[in-house]
């Protein structure tokens, strides 16, 4: 079968296209045709041996296609099924077929495409969480750091969906698509961003979603309560300045519960670059260079 991986951790010399055998799913897993994989920061940064694998692995951590297999006790799909969902150990997506944990997929809704479908578990799902941790009321203000990038636009969608005041801070460069998201938007990356984000939100701001970390990170964390001050980009500093990770919730509500707004149009996944499997590692590359604009989808067969 053909995939899309690594050899070892390394750069991007060390990618290839890889021959490897169908997996078998076990307890709690899919084996999915895949017909669209999405492309996340993740990716290259465990082929970078950032979290601590050497390879050959197969990339790829969310997909959406057909189940052709289903594990022993899987009860909630069968063959023939339309579905969406992330991998195992957030690897092996980049196939033509792939293993999908069956507790983190979902039934993909007539309407929704397989390419919006399979850019919505990872992103999509992050920012979902956040928000169900932060639980801010309706009326509240959230400054959303760095919410021109892929959590950041689904973040600042379903914020908005709940009524909350989003406050956002990306690049010059994606200024206006916050303002069309409905977010306020400050420019961020510079030593002034808090007086900025104090002045775009003059009654203080009620959380903190940071998705940039470092220095970012730190000069943002005096605008809100350190019990309302997440991140999922900078682990060690959130918790020295006495916030926190964002608790994963991986699981088929969450992603019936994005799908739906999917289908109502609440929530765009933003999906603005598409590039057939053949060209994996040019999607790879795009989201590595850090420019893109929404998400990278890589499709396969009859997608």
């Amino acid at each position: 079968m053909r995939a899309y991986g690594f050899l070892e951790a390394g750069g991007p010399d060390q990618q290839a296209f890889l021959d490897v055998p169908v997996p078998v799913p076990g307890p709690d897993q899919l084996l999915v045709r895949v017909r669209a994989a999405g492309v996340n920061p993740g990716d290259w940064r465990l082929r970078n041996g950032e979290y601590g694998t050497v390879g050959p692995a197969v990339l790829g951590r969310e997909v959406a296609g057909t189940v052709v297999a289903v594990g022993p006790g899987v009860t909630a799909f069968s063959p023939g099924d339309e579905v969406f969902g992330g991998c195992p150990g957030m690897v092996g997506g980049w196939a033509e077929e792939a293993l999908v944990t069956a507790s983190f997929a979902a039934h993909r809704p007539e309407g929704v495409s397989a390419t919006d479908a399979a850019a919505l578990p990872v992103a999509a799902g992050t920012a979902h969480d956040a928000l169900d941790a932060l639980a801010l009321p309706a009326g509240a203000t959230l400054l959303v750091n760095g919410a021109g990038g892929g959590v950041g636009i689904p973040t600042v969608q379903l914020a908005r969906a709940r009524g909350l005041h989003v406050v956002g801070t990306a690049s010059e460069g994606k200024q206006d698509l916050l303002a069309e998201l409905g977010a306020t938007a400050v420019v961020g990356g510079h030593p002034q961003v808090a007086d900025h984000v104090r002045a775009a939100a003059p009654h203080g701001v009620d959380g903190v979603f940071d998705l940039v970390g470092g220095e970012a990170l730190r000069a943002v964390a005096p605008l809100t309560d350190p019990a309302r001050l997440f991140s999922v980009a900078d682990k060690p500093l959130v918790a020295e300045l006495g916030g926190r990770d964002v608790p994963r919730d991986r699981s088929t509500r969450v992603l019936d519960a994005l799908a739906a707004l999917v289908a109502s149009g609440d929530l765009d996944p933003y999906v603005r670059t598409l590039l057939p499997f053949d060209r994996a590692g040019e999607a790879l590359a795009l989201v590595e260079d850090g420019h893109t604009l929404g998400k990278v989808v890589v499709t396969l067969v009859g997608s």
